[in-house]
């Protein structure tokens, strides 16, 4: 009779380990993390704000550009004359000239430091205007991220490493209507 009961209780056994082997695996497959991906280069292009803003510090790297290719044009002048005149000018008359190529050029690179530099001008103006809108956008994929219960968001522009993404991972539209503009075809 013991027998009998031990081939029961062995398919009680595989019946009870097959279901829990079931709701494991089935919980592991619904907490599977999702990748997408955004191009911040096309999400950018299409707001109308950056474009505001790119074209301000555009315009201001152009007329600081002048400013300094202007000083460097008066310095390659002045080099110039003074190479030319040279040996007919008195020791302290080239002494007084070496001085001023010397204090121009000195001027120059602390201009072009000044506006273009680690932390210069050009910088500075670009978090002013710039880093407010990229803000902006990220706060906008974080919300469509966490909606659509996405893990991991790459961004496929700047560089980036990733080799290839299939197309119905890019949450670059939804970006962009979460800030309240019509996308256009990429």
């Amino acid at each position: 009779m013991l027998y009998l009961a031990f081939p029961k209780q062995i398919k009680i056994m595989k019946t009870f380990f097959l279901a829990l082997l079931l709701v494991f695996g089935t919980s592991f497959v619904s907490t599977a993390q999702k990748y997408g991906y955004i191009d911040s280069d096309y999400i950018l292009e299409n707001l109308p704000e950056y474009k505001e803003a790119k074209e301000k510090l555009d315009k201001l790297a152009e007329r600081w550009t002048k400013e300094i290719e202007d000083r460097y044009e008066v310095l390659k002048k002045k080099k110039e004359a003074f190479a030319r005149e040279e040996v007919l000018l008195p020791a302290e008359e080239k002494k007084k000239r070496a001085e001023e190529i010397e204090k121009l050029e000195t001027e120059a690179m602390e201009m072009q430091k000044l506006r273009f530099g680690v932390s210069g001008d050009y910088f500075q103006k670009r978090q002013e205007l710039i880093k407010p809108i990229q803000d902006k956008v990220f706060a906008a994929m974080q919300k469509v991220a966490s909606n659509k219960n996405f893990s991991f968001i790459f961004d496929k522009a700047n560089q980036s490493n990733l080799i290839y993404a299939d197309d119905k991972f890019d949450l670059s539209d939804d970006v962009l209507k979460e800030l309240g503009f019509k996308p256009n075809n990429k």
